[in-house]
């Protein structure tokens, strides 16, 4: 990878957006694949740009048993794992879309992807099984690959899964044609019993020349042996949410219990398409002048709902709320109906004075879903800065003025 560094920078053109943000946060590459430490993954969701300018260091094959002896199983695992790996690990880029579709899905999800991955209905997943996770996301990736120089998407292709993959792919039968919205899409209409079964004995002929990576260790042990109960699984998705939404607190906490309501809003609005995030900021500082802050649970709980988000914008439909405004009793009522979360009262009053914009302590619900649904996108979009008021002063001045 080294040697032709200048000719593999041209591969970026040829690269999906997911695809483009995995080579700029990978720094790992191995036999031509490149890979992604924990650090590297913990950065890519939460971060806009790598701290350090990325350069892809080769590993030995004896560097990399190393780190993989050092992985921990997965009864050990915890709501630190990432932050303890640091850069001891190597995760794949089939690994990252797969962590992606967790970050973004409710806790009941979990139990719709477990059963995914274990195609005999045994309640365990052994390695094979979840191996079939590689082809079906290499063939979701096919589907989105830019068209040109069939060599230089060749090379992109051994970048990202460690082998050239076949024109043809196992998934597509004659006369179907797959097009899912999403990865996580893709999963779940890939579920029949045969199209998994076929995938499943395809297996060893497209892992022969996978190596093993830190998540296959953690899951399956060293000899890749073991099996994953459900238990493991969803202990590991949910400290997995759970390590992401603390290393973004603690971000902005500076070691307190509590991040300013403001911080909140930043957080909130960091991965939108929202054009005039000042205004949002703005509208929040003029209605809640007196900081309280939001605790790590209020924060928790908020993300958690955003995961249910469908199931809340069926919620509100029924509530026939769907053309119209809704005042706070209501959105609290219908996000716990729908999702089982309960909001506490402050948070639920800094929702709204973030996108209360006329001010009238009601939320426009198109206006909000939209931007929310935006925001699930974490890490696809760009950090906005946002403009700050230096003090409460200049923000009643403004109100003033606009009277």
């Amino acid at each position: 990878v080294t040697e032709n560094r200048s000719d593999l920078e041209d591969l970026h053109l040829y690269a999906t957006p997911r695809e483009q943000r995995f080579r700029r946060f990978a720094s790992l590459e191995f036999e031509g694949q490149l890979y992604m430490t924990p650090y590297d993954f913990i950065q890519a969701v939460t971060s806009d740009e790598p701290k350090h300018a990325k350069k892809w260091r080769s590993l030995s094959k004896q560097e990399l048993n190393q780190i993989l002896m050092e992985t921990p199983p997965v009864w050990k695992g915890s709501s630190k794992l990432f932050r303890n790996l640091n850069e001891k690990g190597v995760i794949s880029y089939t690994e990252y879309l797969f962590l992606l579709c967790i970050l973004t899905k409710p806790h009941a999800g979990f139990r719709i992807a477990f059963n995914m991955f274990d195609t005999d209905g045994n309640e365990m997943v052994d390695k094979k099984e979840f191996l079939v996770l590689q082809e079906i996301f290499r063939k979701k990736n096919e589907k989105r690959e830019k068209r040109g120089d069939e060599e230089k998407r060749a090379m992109l292709r051994l970048q990202l899964y460690g082998y050239h993959t076949p024109t043809n792919s196992v998934l597509k039968t004659e006369g179907e044609d797959l097009v899912p919205r999403s990865y996580w899409d893709t999963l779940r209409r890939s579920t029949s019993q045969a199209l998994f079964s076929d995938l499943a004995e395809r297996a060893d002929d497209f892992s022969s020349s996978l190596s093993d990576t830190t998540l296959l260790v953690h899951f399956f042990g060293k000899k890749g042996k073991a099996e994953l109960n459900f238990e493991d699984f969803y202990r590991f998705m949910d400290n997995l949410q759970t390590e992401v939404l603390e290393i973004e607190f603690l971000s902005y906490s500076n070691g307190m219990n509590t991040i300013s309501e403001e911080d909140f809003a930043h957080i909130l609005l960091r991965y939108t398409n929202v054009e005039n995030t000042s205004s949002y900021l703005e509208n929040l500082r003029c209605s809640i002048p007196e900081e309280k802050g939001i605790t790590f649970e209020e924060f928790r709980s908020f993300f958690q709902f955003l995961n249910n988000l469908e199931d809340f914008t069926i919620a509100m439909q029924m509530y026939n709320f769907a053309s119209r405004s809704i005042g706070q009793d209501e959105f609290k009522r219908a996000v716990y109906v729908a999702t089982g979360v309960k909001l506490s009262p402050h948070l639920v009053n800094t929702v709204f004075k973030i996108f209360d914009v006329d001010r009238d302590d009601q939320l426009s619900y198109k206006e909000f879903i939209g931007i929310m649904k935006d925001r699930l996108n974490r890490g696809f979009r760009g950090y906005k800065p946002i403009q700050r008021y230096t003090t409460f002063k200049s923000c009643v001045r403004k109100e003033l003025y606009s009277r």
